[in-house]
């Protein structure tokens, strides 16, 4: 059975720690509220109140497993990062990873 997106590798949910300790790995850009808004590995905006949300083009981020879950990748924090949704859809299984990062900063 497939997982969830945003989810550990046994489908969970990620706790609000986790999610916190993996903002905290995103962009700070100078000017920006970083508890509000951040920047993500490919310079698109994310936004901390969208995560798990989908809108085309929007701020919505996920947590993604950089060496993903499929090719033995585990929970633990070096292994998370936070991606823009279409970045991590874009991204999807592969490792090593190249070419995902379809949403950019404008």
């Amino acid at each position: 059975m497939a997982r969830n997106h945003n989810t550990d590798r046994l489908g969970n949910d990620f706790s609000d720690y986790t999610k916190r300790q993996v903002w905290s790995k995103a962009q700070i850009v100078a000017g920006i509220d970083s508890s509000i808004r951040r920047k993500d590995h490919c310079g698109a905006w994310i936004d901390w109140n969208q995560y798990g949300i989908t809108n085309e083009n929007g701020t919505g981020w996920e947590i993604d497993h950089i060496k993903p879950v499929s090719k033995g990748g585990g929970d633990e924090l070096s292994n998370l990062q936070p991606l823009q949704w279409q970045n991590n859809r874009k991204k999807s299984d592969d490792y090593p990873a190249s070419n995902y990062c379809v949403a950019k900063a404008k």
